[in-house]
């Protein structure tokens, strides 16, 4: 088992469900709440950890209630924290609004003092960093930070995936620096500009991200599994059955979590987009983020039912 380094962010989730959102300058009544541990830089490593990884995680955190919140949920999960505590700034928080019949959401979120996190922040970390078998980041942090941690990941030969979310442009420079890059279908569309519908577009967004200089591209569908596209082939994983959903904010984040464990392993990569699909496809039977995130038992009896069908 490798080891993996994640930079990203830790933020109190507080989750709303209604039956639909309010319009502007309107108040409707909601029928759950919910206060948990989030952040997709989080989520993902809490998703890593339970899939059995060796997990360090790279952030800042206030002195505060929500902070406290983050250590508890990594030390349940067994992530290592390489985080910095700061009296200067809170701890993020996320508004998450879920439609109850679908399960769909919509998030605002806010970094708090995550959202200072600097290259220089990461080069502090960079014994980590440099060391790792699987380096993975996202957005929710400076863009800049993110550079750097993918930069000091390569120089070590680790190998590298970029999560683009929040969706946002990014310098050309960035791509050649990910072994994988792991959109959703509006991700991959703000990053190419093709419209992502189905698998023959998600082909086309896929090569174009290669010619942009990524090693491969994964796409994640939804409900239509996720794509690998590589320079020699693009292969579809469908989705795992694994029961109702609940509720799908976290998904993409348990999708990139098992992903970076089944590398870590010396799984292939289709190995290992099975392995982030069926860990996805679990943690939407259960309502929230890191606490829905699936336990390595389970994924490994998912895949194992997958196979004898």
């Amino acid at each position: 088992m490798g080891h993996i380094a994640i930079l990203g962010v830790f933020v109190a989730d507080t989750t709303y469900r209604a039956d639909r959102a309010p319009k502007l300058g309107e108040t409707v009544l909601g029928n759950d709440f919910a206060l948990g541990p989030g952040g997709k830089g989080s989520n993902q490593a809490v998703a890593a950890a339970r899939a059995g990884g060796n997990v360090h995680f790279i952030s800042k955190l206030g002195r505060d209630l929500f902070a406290d919140m983050g250590m508890q949920i990594w030390q349940e999960a067994g992530v290592t924290p390489a985080v910095t505590h700061h009296e200067d700034g809170a701890t993020g928080a996320a508004y998450i609004f879920v439609e109850e019949a679908t399960g769909q959401n919509a998030i605002i979120i806010c970094p708090g003092v995550a959202g200072t996190i600097s290259a220089k922040d990461v080069e502090a970390h960079a014994d980590l960093v440099g060391s790792a078998d699987v380096f993975m980041t996202q957005l929710e942090q400076p863009l800049a930070s993110a550079i750097r941690g993918l930069e000091i990941a390569k120089a070590g030969g680790a190998t590298t995936i970029l999560n683009p979310a929040p969706a946002a442009d990014l310098p050309a420079a960035v791509f050649p620096l990910c072994d994988y890059v792991t959109p959703n279908e509006s991700e991959a569309e703000a990053l190419t500009g093709l419209p992502v519908t189905n698998i023959e577009t998600a082909t086309s967004a896929g090569k174009q991200l290669l010619d942009m200089g990524v090693g491969a591209a994964l796409l994640t569908l939804g409900d239509n599994g996720a794509l690998l596209v590589t320079k020699s082939d693009a292969i579809h994983v469908p989705a795992f059955d694994a029961g109702p959903v609940v509720e799908t904010t976290g998904a993409g984040d348990a999708f990139n979590g098992g992903f970076a464990v089944a590398l870590s392993e010396g799984q292939s990569p289709v190995e290992a987009t099975r392995f982030g699909a069926a860990t996805a496809a679990l943690s939407v039977t259960k309502p929230g983020t890191a606490p829905s995130m699936p336990k390595r038992d389970e994924i490994d009896l998912l895949l194992r039912a997958a196979k004898a069908t």
